[in-house]
């Protein structure tokens, strides 16, 4: 669970990597409902600094009073009669509109709070100082300001031609706005004093904490010029590193804001929901594997329950790590497990084969210890004891030094140190074991997995029968046994196997790969050339080649100086021979291969087993072939 868990905290990191990746200079407005504010603008604590245009004035923010107000600061340029200079007053301007193609912005309602009161004694700026907008108005005055008294006869004048400035009057007095198209001669200017005179500015530039809505007035930026890439729909960006009008370069522009939000709630739904999908996939996984391994466990447990009166010790995982030395001496790995050489005590070894427990069903492990365990025979390996802590699972074996047949049999010069008799007497204790297997026990075990690398051999190359995990139980009685499919090493396994059209499942199969272990005795797996078959180029397979060879009573040892060696070749390939016949009926049991191994006269050469051949059923003891009926008495009469 810790993995899917990891899994799903990097799926959403990811997401979130790629929303912000994608957030960081998408288009935005105040409120969602304001203008669309992308380059050359930012819009302040929403849009990183590098979204912008690096240049003040450029940067726009919502209303603290009204978040769907979008405001702009500028330097509003006011021009005024002292020194005839322009004035650039600090002021916030509600932006409407925004026209990325004509560079445009209409705005309107200039709160200035009362300009003139702002106008400083000494003005030393000029025109540089000013934003880098261009005001155009929608309209446009000029206003005549006077400080006049504040007698009665002249209030009906001021009132129907001049603007109060409450911010500047005082008592006794009142500063008042005259619009540039008023003659000053409409009315007695013996109690006004002009003060000077404002231009380029709109009517309310004098209200003080108020806004009115009056003809939209706009702003027009010439840098950066991004007109080229709006008429391609394409949007401006700065390049990278740049700083300067000639840096800029177009890009995909991308969705509108509302879009964006939208998109980014479809999104964010896909995520959320691919997520939960994933979770549930891994939690459906997780659990159908948690349950088959609790009701394989389940089904283990109840096996050892009813096991736990038979003599093999059941171990604890810490037992196993322990004798093993935290499996430090590997011996093998199989497809089921791999094996450790382990300590019970200072003069006991055992091999210790740790199962993997993401393979098979935990049907290898009953197999083992349901076989294993209740057979005692010097040519069947003894299982010492089992592990079942779990999900972890081990069978513990005893020790046996020379490993397996295989070995001996690829290794040329180990073969012949032991000698043709030594490996008679390996072939006869194989022999012995399945003899027991089939008849000796309570009940017939099939092996169906014999050959070389599953027989085992003690320090006097005693030989065991091993691996037990593709066995089956049947009882005596039972000649036939149920197979669903097909289990074996390939080129051991017996034709029945495969297609029924053969004949019957039986103990038979074990008897087809013995036959083929004994092959792999006097002549190791491969494929051999005849003399005849090299000068044609072409290959026969080692058995038939070898039956050949026999049936002719040609030279088949030519290596082997003993003729008492010779006599022992022979018998070993012609009882192999005998036990791979392609119908089961025609192969002997292994009680009739211990008795013409161990006679003292040559068996008779079998059927060719590679021809076409009829059978029919027959006894352990008496059998009929395409070549006749024989007894196992007159199987042993020399050749």
């Amino acid at each position: 669970m810790g993995y899917a868990a990891a899994f799903i905290v990097i799926v959403l990191l990811a997401f979130a990597g790629i929303a912000a990746a994608q957030d960081g200079c998408s288009p935005a407005s105040c409120g969602g409902s304001g203008p669309t504010i992308r380059y050359p603008f930012r819009l302040k604590n929403h849009q990183p600094v590098q979204c912008g245009y690096p240049s003040t004035g450029f940067e726009f923010s919502c209303s603290a009073a009204n978040t769907t107000i979008t405001e702009l600061e500028i330097q509003h340029p006011v021009r005024i009669s002292v020194k005839n200079l322009v004035f650039p007053l600090r002021v916030k301007i509600q932006i409407k509109e925004i026209d990325y193609l004509s560079q445009r912005i209409g705005f309107r309602t200039i709160n200035s709070d009362c300009l003139p009161n702002k106008l400083p004694s000494e003005i030393n700026l000029n025109s540089s100082s000013l934003s880098p907008f261009k005001l155009i108005y929608g309209n446009s005055y000029e206003y005549n300001l006077f400080n006049c008294s504040s007698s009665k006869n002249n209030s009906g004048i001021y009132n129907r031609f001049g603007t109060s400035i409450p911010c500047l009057s005082g008592n006794g007095y009142q500063v008042r706005a005259f619009g540039s198209s008023y003659s000053t001669s409409d009315f007695s200017t013996s109690s006004c004093i002009k003060m000077y005179n404002i231009s380029h500015v709109p009517s309310d530039i004098f209200i003080e904490g108020e806004q009115y809505d009056f003809t939209t007035n706009y702003l027009e930026w010439f840098r950066p010029s991004c007109g080229k890439c709006e008429s391609q729909g394409l949007e401006c960006r700065l390049k990278k590193n740049s700083t300067d009008d000639a840096g800029t370069e177009c890009i995909d522009i991308p969705r509108s804001p509302q879009h964006g939000k939208s998109s980014k709630k479809v999104t964010i739904v896909v995520v959320v929901v691919a997520v939960f999908v994933v979770l549930a996939i891994l939690l459906v996984l997780y659990y159908v594997l948690i349950l088959k391994k609790k009701k394989e466990q389940k089904k283990i447990e109840k096996f050892l329950k009813d096991y736990k009166a038979l003599r093999p010790i059941r171990f604890s995982y810490a037992d196993i790590k322990k004798m093993t030395e935290q499996f430090k001496n590997k011996l093998g790995q199989g497809g089921y497990g791999t094996v450790y050489r382990g300590n019970l005590s200072d003069d006991i070894l055992v091999a210790v084969k740790v199962l993997n427990q993401f393979k098979g069903n935990g049907e290898e492990f009953i197999n083992e210890v349901g076989t294993i365990g209740r057979i005692h025979h010097i040519n069947v390996v003894r299982l010492v004891g089992y592990c079942s802590d779990g999900y972890r699972r081990a069978l513990v074996y005893e020790f046996l030094p020379h490993e397996t047949l295989d070995k001996v049999i690829k290794s040329k010069k180990l073969s012949s140190s032991l000698g043709w008799e030594k490996l008679l007497e390996i072939a006869i204790g194989i022999a012995k074991g399945l003899e027991y297997l089939h008849q000796g026990c309570n009940q017939r075990i099939l092996h169906f997995d014999i050959k070389p690398q599953n027989i085992l051999l003690d320090q006097n190359y005693e030989p065991k029968v091993a691996d037990f995990g593709l066995a089956k139980l049947s009882s005596k009685e039972q000649s036939v046994v149920a197979m669903t499919a097909a289990r074996g090493t390939i080129g051991y396994i017996a034709p029945e196997v495969f297609s029924r059209n053969f004949g019957s499942v039986s103990y038979k199969s074990d008897v087809y790969s013995y036959g083929m272990l004994l092959l792999d005795i006097v002549g190791g797996r491969k494929k051999f050339s005849s003399r005849a078959a090299e000068e044609s180029s072409s290959e026969i397979y080692y058995p038939e080649w070898m039956y050949n060879q026999l049936e002719k009573g040609e030279e088949i040892a030519n290596q082997i100086d003993r003729e008492e060696d010779t006599k022992i070749f022979k018998k070993i390939a012609i009882v192999g021979l005998w036990c791979i016949q392609w119908y089961p009926s025609d192969r002997p049991s292994m009680k009739v291969v211990i008795q013409m191994l161990e006679g003292e006269n040559m068996p008779i050469m079998p059927p060719n087993p590679f021809g076409a051949a009829t059978s029919s059923p027959k006894n352990d003891d008496n059998f009929t072939t395409a070549s006749g009926s024989f007894s196992s008495s007159e199987i042993f009469s020399i050749s």
